[in-house]
């Protein structure tokens, strides 16, 4: 799968939500599924962000994006409701989310972290994503084959000093991927998975690893199959599965 070759039609007519659309890997992302013909919509805190990759989309004579400006620290649960019923209007199912949207936080020792980054980190990487996923689960058992993929990382499964909330934020979102893909397993024609991208060139590495030169690490748009992989057909019966995306 890390090798995935994906045909050019996988997500054709498929409707797939994005998270932290406007930059690095939820880019990257937005951008393969629209290629392999889905229609993305595009959700991120920064309107110009979200506004650039749909021009790209647009460019490349892929389906029509839509854009949602969200910020997950903020947003209430009738905000995230109010989204559900719109897309449910404008689209009447979903057919993927990939929950991208996440923040680093501090690296600092757990003794000296500020409680309130803390709660910032966990409101955006855990109880936001929640929020959005339990609003979306009724437009994604609409669909015939459905595929929710959570961000994960390596520090998610081993805890590491200095990492903090995005740390323990990652061992939340691994422990919700494993619920829910035992909830809907036998259920419905969702599967949930994780995906660790592993060291990935994008502002979030460089911010935790100002040292490490850039060019050691592959491109989001490199790391891509497996993102393709498990948001296609190919990969159904694949649940409950933390997988890397580097091998």
């Amino acid at each position: 799968m890390y090798s995935y070759q994906a045909p050019e039609d996988l997500l054709k007519d498929r409707v797939i939500m994005v998270t932290g659309a406007g930059d690095g890997i939820g880019r990257a992302a937005a951008k393969a599924y629209a290629a392999h013909g889905a229609t993305v919509i595009l959700l991120g805190r920064t309107l110009e962000k979200l506004e650039q990759v749909y021009d790209e989309i647009e460019r490349a004579c892929h389906p029509q994006p839509a854009i949602v400006p969200m910020n997950l620290e903020g947003a209430s649960e009738h905000e995230y409701q109010e989204l559900a019923a719109t897309l449910e209007q404008e689209f009447g199912r979903l057919d993927g989310l990939l929950n991208n949207a996440g923040i680093l936080g501090l690296r600092t020792p757990i003794d000296s972290y500020d409680p309130t980054v803390w709660q910032q980190v966990m409101q955006v990487n855990v109880n936001g994503t929640f929020m959005l996923t339990q609003a979306l689960l009724p437009l994604l058992k609409q669909s015939e084959d459905a595929s929710i993929i959570f961000s994960s990382s390596g520090v998610g499964r081993q805890g590491r000093a200095y990492w903090g909330a995005y740390s323990v934020s990652k061992f939340a979102t691994e422990g919700m991927m494993q619920v829910l893909a035992d909830e809907v397993e036998n259920v419905c024609k969702i599967r949930v998975n994780c995906i660790n991208p592993g060291a990935t060139r994008t502002n979030m590495r460089t911010t935790a690893y100002p040292g490490e030169p850039p060019t050691n690490n592959p491109t989001p748009s490199q790391i891509m199959p497996l993102y393709l992989y498990l948001m296609g057909p190919d990969s159904q019966g694949v649940n409950g599965q933390s997988l890397d995306a580097q091998g």
